[in-house]
C-alpha cells in the first residue's frame, strides 16, 4: 500500500507540473530538435527559455554559465545531453533541500509552526491540508485563527479544521491577532497537543505596519512558549512567478522565514519559479500544492521535483 501512495504522489506531482514542463522542457525539446550540436546561437535561445519560464535571471546565468564550460570543455555536445545537463543542474541547484514529512520529530511540544503570506496565496487551505496530513500521521493539532480582519476568514479556517478533525481556537472577528495566537499555545499546551497552526492576516510585503504585527504576535508566542514559534512558513503562489521572489526577500526581512509552500503549481506554466527561489533566497522549499484536495500538498522532494519536470 505504501509504493502503490507513493506511485500515487509521483502521478499527482507529474499531473500538477504538466504546464510548467511542457512549458519548460517542452520549448527545450523543440529548441534542440534535430540539432547535431549545441551551439552559442541554442545556448542563447535556452536562456531566453530559462528567464520566461520563470527562472530567474541570476539562476540562469548561472545554469548558462556551467553549461558553456562544459560545452567548451568536452568541445561538443548534443541535444540529448544538453537535456540531461539541464536536468543535472537543476538537481544542483535544488541539493541541499531538506525535507521532512508529518511524522518525523518535532522541535517542540507542542511544535508551534506560524503561517504568513499576502491574500490569495492559500495561506488557509494551505492550514488545513497541513492540519489533516499531521492528524494522518497521528499528531494532535490546534488551529489558531489569527486572521481577524478578512471578512469569513475565520469561518472559512473553521471549515478546513473540521475537515481536518483538528481543533480550532477563536475569538469574534476584530480581535488583536497576537491575543488568539496566546490564547491558541496556551490551549494546546493545556491540551497536550502536538502541534500549533497559526494562520494570519494576509498581508502586503510592502505594509510596514502589518509587517510589524507579524513580529508582536512571534514576541508573544514566545513569552508563552520559548523558542517558538519553531517554524515560520510562508506561503506563495506559483502564479505569480518572479514576484514570489520578491515578497520572499520583503517577508524574511520582517519575519524568520525558516520554510516556504510554494501552492497552485497544477495551474500555471511558472512551476520553475522553485529553481529560481531555492537558488536566490537559500530559503527551503517544505511543502507544494498540486491541487484543491486534502491530499494535494505534498512534502517538497527535489528530486521527485526534476523526475517530474523532465518525465
Amino acid at each position: 500500500m505504501f509504493r502503490r501512495k507513493k506511485k500515487d504522489r509521483q502521478e499527482r506531482l507529474e499531473q500538477g507540473l504538466e504546464r510548467t514542463r511542457a512549458g519548460f522542457f517542452g520549448r527545450v525539446k523543440r529548441l534542440v530538435r534535430g540539432k547535431d550540436t549545441v551551439d552559442e546561437t541554442t545556448l542563447d535561445a535556452l536562456e531566453e527559455v530559462l528567464i520566461t519560464s520563470d527562472v530567474g535571471v541570476r539562476t540562469t546565468l548561472d545554469i548558462i554559465s556551467r553549461i558553456q564550460a562544459r560545452v567548451r570543455r568536452d568541445r561538443y555536445l548534443d541535444a540529448d545531453e544538453l537535456t540531461s545537463l539541464i536536468r543535472d543542474e537543476i538537481a544542483r541547484l535544488l541539493h541541499g533541500q531538506r525535507h521532512r514529512d508529518f511524522d518525523a520529530p518535532l522541535k517542540g511540544h507542542p511544535h508551534v509552526i506560524l503561517v504568513v503570506g499576502v491574500n490569495g496565496v492559500g495561506k488557509t487551505t494551505t492550514i488545513g491540508k497541513m492540519a489533516y496530513h499531521y492528524r494522518q500521521a497521528g499528531r494532535s493539532v490546534v488551529v489558531g485563527a489569527a486572521d481577524t480582519f478578512r471578512a469569513a476568514a475565520i469561518e472559512q479556517l473553521e471549515v478546513w479544521t473540521q475537515r481536518a478533525d483538528a481543533t480550532l481556537i477563536k475569538q469574534r472577528r476584530g480581535s488583536d491577532p497576537a491575543s488568539v495566537a496566546f490564547d491558541t499555545v496556551q490551549s494546546a499546551i493545556a491540551r497536550r497537543a502536538d502541534v500549533v497552526l497559526i494562520d494570519t492576516a494576509g498581508r502586503l510585503h510592502t505594509r510596514s505596519g502589518l509587517m510589524d504585527e507579524l513580529g508582536k504576535i512571534r514576541r508573544i508566542i514566545g513569552r508563552k512558549l520559548p523558542d517558538a514559534p519553531h517554524e515560520v512558513l510562508l506561503v506563495l503562489d506559483a502564479s505569480i512567478g518572479q514576484n514570489a521572489i520578491r515578497q520572499a526577500e520583503e517577508f524574511s526581512q520582517s519575519v524568520n522565514v525558516t520554510g516556504l509552500v510554494i501552492t497552485k503549481l497544477d495551474g500555471t506554466a511558472k512551476g520553475g519559479v522553485i529553481i529560481g527561489i531555492s537558488n536566490e533566497l537559500q530559503i527551503p522549499v517544505q511543502y507544494i500544492g498540486v491541487g484543491e484536495g486534502l491530499d494535494d500538498l505534498q512534502v517538497f522532494d527535489a528530486q521527485r521535483y526534476v523526475a517530474a519536470l523532465s518525465v
